[in-house]
């Protein structure tokens, strides 16, 4: 019994957005900030805005006070850190900005989502700091002192962060989707490889000529092959369709079907739409009739797939390469 190869698309965009946070606003980013910081000032606001007692507990487990105590010079420094402490206290975004019925912290929402403080918001840090330590505090004495730890504080964040990035899921699949074709077409045309990044692949074809593979904004990925002259012959514009909900798939393959039009008033040969959700391809191909060819992208992912290789061989024909 053969099982279809589930995509772990969800996993993969949460990875994504996870490297990207780490840079901004959990615990990496804090122990970033503090690394380039003046940690005699960071000491000075940990005694004017945190219980001795809370520092001490802290300090028995070798763990320094801003790790759970949030102080103005490190928001000042970093201003998006304001979301680290937010998630470790356990405050999902909507609520803890939202006015009437949340939280009421939205004065401050610039500083996580834009990393600045403005002049409306630097004469109330000191009463934002006041009102989340007393609240890590509470926190901190509710743990039990045998499980104190940085790795403790971080997997707390992680727990409040897990919501708000399912929340964000459909807007990222689309992004995890085009990475993992890219991927997929990367191991077709390994051997003719001669130069390769993160969002571009050269290739040398059988005729010597180079061949790219990129990334772009609309269509998806564009593979196209640079003439003597300089010029580009373009051949296959590839739109992605991650997601697996088949509810939009009207909306989605209409946008495919814009992509495609545009495409092909500049010169690509092929357009190629690959989606995520499975749809009768008579109805898919009234949508976009542009497209060329529709992909199936989890029969993709299986090497063993009639899809993968129709796929293969449009790929390797279309650049040149040697089979």
């Amino acid at each position: 019994m053969k099982f279809r190869t589930p995509l772990p698309d969800t996993q993969i965009s949460f990875y994504q957005r996870l490297e990207k946070l780490k840079q901004s606003t959990l615990q990496e980013a804090l122990f970033e900030t503090v690394k380039n910081a003046d940690i005699g000032k960071i000491d000075e606001d940990l005694k004017n805005y945190v219980k001795n007692n809370d520092l001490q507990l802290l300090a028995k487990h070798g763990i320094r006070g801003e790790v759970m105590f949030m102080v103005p010079y490190i928001l000042e420094m970093n201003p998006r850190l304001i979301g680290y402490y937010r998630l470790l206290l356990g405050f999902p975004q909507k609520s803890f900005y939202t006015g009437e019925r949340g939280l009421g912290f939205g004065v401050f929402s610039g500083m996580e989502f834009k990393g600045i403080i403005t002049k409306t918001q630097q004469p109330l840090l000191v009463e934002l700091v006041k009102a989340l330590n007393t609240s890590a505090s509470l926190l901190l004495n509710s743990i039990s002192k045998s499980a104190i730890s940085s790795s403790l504080f971080r997997d707390l964040t992680l727990l409040t962060l897990g919501p708000q990035l399912r929340g964000g899921r459909n807007n990222d699949l689309g992004t995890a989707a085009t990475k993992m074709v890219f991927e997929i077409i990367r191991d077709i045309v390994d051997e003719a490889i001669i130069l390769s990044s993160e969002d571009k692949i050269v290739l040398k074809n059988a005729a010597g000529r180079e061949t790219s593979i990129e990334f772009s904004s609309d269509p998806d990925i564009i593979i196209r092959e640079k003439l003597k002259s300089g010029k580009y012959r373009n051949w296959i514009a590839i739109e992605i369709k991650g997601g697996t909900d088949a509810a939009n798939s009207h909306n989605r393959l209409g946008e495919a079907e814009k992509s495609h039009q545009k495409a092909k008033q500049v010169g690509y040969t092929e357009c190629w739409t690959l989606i995520g959700f499975q749809v009768d391809l008579t109805i898919a191909s009234s949508e976009s009739p542009t497209t060329d060819k529709f992909y199936y992208i989890p029969n993709l992912v299986a090497k063993d797939s009639v899809d993968y290789a129709d796929f293969k061989e449009n790929i390797i024909a279309l650049t040149g390469i040697s089979d």
